[in-house]
């Protein structure tokens, strides 16, 4: 794998070096020694799969609270998505910036999201499955988000959006989050 670094302080982007021939392609899409190389300390704790049906399907802005903050690393099995992060970390000089990259069964990129971000994804196809390999539990009461069209956040979203739960839609703006809200959880 080869490792880029965004320019959010923690979050990477992995390119698969695939072998080729002429069954077809081997990619290793993690690897616990590569990421520690990298000074990436990352433990699977769970690993979840979405399919999504439509194109213009949006999943996020989602995170966990500390002291569940989880990392995830993303990637797309199928089709092609718009994944985007953002930096909730306070003390961060990157601190509410984010990165949206494209991410596909094509380009076979996977995205290293660390703890204290947000994440969410629009798909650019139909029939879409997204790998996340989670660092740590899910944990239903430390569930929180941020609205996908949050002005304060300047995300543009490539499609019109054509789905979305009801949850995401509700999820507050930036602005109105109280420091209790975006806390440890209990």
């Amino acid at each position: 794998m080869r490792f880029s670094k965004t320019h959010l302080s923690g979050a990477f982007v992995l390119e698969p070096d695939r072998k080729i021939d002429e069954r077809g392609f081997f990619v290793r899409t993690y690897c616990a020694r590569e990421l520690e190389a990298q000074g990436i300390r990352f433990v699977v704790a769970q690993s979840n799969l979405s399919f999504n049906r439509r194109a213009g399907t949006v999943r996020g802005m989602h995170l966990q609270a500390p002291p569940v903050a989880e990392s995830k690393l993303v990637r797309c099995s199928r089709g092609a998505m718009y994944d985007v992060i953002v930096d909730l970390r306070p003390a961060s000089p990157t601190y509410l910036q984010h990165v949206a990259l494209e991410l596909s069964d094509v380009n076979g990129r996977s995205l290293y999201v660390p703890p204290g971000f947000a994440h969410g994804f629009q798909t650019l196809t139909d029939n879409v499955e997204v790998e996340y390999l989670m660092g740590d539990f899910h944990v239903p009461a430390c569930d929180r988000g941020l609205r996908y069209d949050d002005p304060a956040l300047g995300i543009r979203w490539p499609l019109p959006v054509s789905a979305i739960s009801d949850k995401d839609r509700a999820w507050p703006p930036l602005l109105a989050v109280s420091n209790a809200d975006a806390g440890v959880c209990q």
